[in-house]
């Protein structure tokens, strides 16, 4: 990138896993990088996600999959359980970062956080709260950027990584193709049980339950619950709720309850997608994460895309002699991979919904496969 050497800046707005990633990978190339962050320190939504094998490969080329492994929970398989209780199919992950480490790894998402963080902050990324993009004006220069209290950045660099509501996104007039699918995802933190070694899904009549342990002494419960508009609940009807939700189901679900009725964490959300069929970025500017592809959970591979995300466009970025060419070059190569794992989440869906549950266990495996090649 000779033409932009003398201005090798990017502002990043939000901090989650996708904009402290690229700002982690950014500047491990020479990138002089900024985040405005709208919420408060320390703020993350949700108790747990996965970290699959192409997450783990990612965050191993930024030099923290060890850190992650410490302070998560390493595992290979994932159980599916039938509706009446009984193993009905296992799913052995690839192990993309050796044969002696993990093939994927559940982590609170505070924790994963923390760690981005801290890198991000050590790789000398300023970190601003309270802040986000107001105004967006490119006239073939540098990216100037008025933020929400009324300061002024010119960048050679604009990512937008603020989500599936991405105000970014908007500000660049990209189209949006959000979807509700008719359904709402709880996880509950709680005690890991001792036979809690992998992920376990479970089948149900009207939905779809499971564990994922996150710790050597936490794991999280989910639950999708189907058929259902958007709503809200009052946080003191959610765990009860979710217990009556969780005891139709066989099995091992059953030992949950009443940890269920001990967490002070219990979420519910909406299950949400998106994909940008048109543009991703104008001129100087982008969005990756999830305010350009968000999957369903189901396929657990929404932290591997933002992390891959972040590395990839430094890399483009340092492959290509202007940021224009560079976006070009990044959109191409992520596009393909980004819109396979939405419309596999959303087929997921659809089969859950519809009780076929055998369907989509074949599904999931081929698609982790899938995810494992190449980034």
């Amino acid at each position: 990138m000779d033409s932009d050497r003398g201005a090798r800046t990017a502002l990043i707005v939000g901090a989650g896993v996708a904009g402290l990633a690229a700002a982690t990978a950014l500047a491990r190339e020479g990138w002089q990088v900024e985040i405005a962050e709208v919420g408060p320190p320390d703020a993350t939504s949700g108790w747990g996600l996965c970290l699959t094998g192409p997450a783990l490969r990612a965050l191993d080329a930024l030099g923290l999959a060890d850190a992650c492994l410490a302070e998560g929970c390493g595992m290979s398989a994932i159980t599916h359980v039938d509706v009446h209780g009984e193993p009905a199919d296992t799913v052995r992950l690839p192990r993309l970062i050796g044969a002696r480490r993990p093939a994927m790894a559940g982590i609170a998402r505070p924790v994963l956080h923390r760690i981005l963080y801290a890198e991000a902050e050590r790789r000398g990324v300023v970190v601003r709260h309270g802040l986000t993009a107001a105004a967006v004006d490119q006239d073939g220069g540098p990216v100037r950027v008025r933020l929400s209290d009324g300061t002024v950045r010119e960048v050679a660099l604009l990512v937008g990584a603020d989500g599936i509501r991405s105000s970014t996104r908007d500000l660049l007039g990209l189209a949006s193709a959000r979807a509700f699918h008719g359904q709402m995802v709880w996880r509950a933190l709680v005690p890991r049980p001792r036979w809690a070694v992998g992920i376990h899904q479970f089948a149900g009549k009207t939905g779809t339950a499971g564990l994922v342990p996150v710790s050597d002494g936490q794991a999280y419960v989910f639950l999708t619950e189907n058929g259902v508009g958007l709503s809200s609940l009052p946080d003191a009807e959610l765990a009860p709720r979710l217990r009556h939700l969780l005891e139709p189901f066989q099995g091992r679900v059953a030992e949950l309850l009443p940890l269920i009725s001990a967490s002070h964490a219990v979420v519910r959300r909406p299950v949400l997608t998106d994909f940008l069929e048109g543009a991703w970025n104008r001129g100087g500017a982008v969005v990756i994460g999830e305010a350009a592809h968000a999957p369903a959970p189901q396929m657990a591979s929404g932290a591997a895309l933002a992390v891959e995300d972040g590395l990839v466009l430094a890399r483009e970025l340092g492959r290509h002699d202007s940021v224009g060419a560079g976006l070009q070059a990044f959109v191409r190569r992520r596009r393909r991979r980004c819109r396979t794992l939405v419309e596999t989440s959303v087929t997921i869906v659809a089969l859950e919904r519809a009780r076929r549950h055998h369907e989509a266990y074949p599904l999931v495996d081929s698609c982790h496969r899938l995810m494992a090649e190449p980034v």
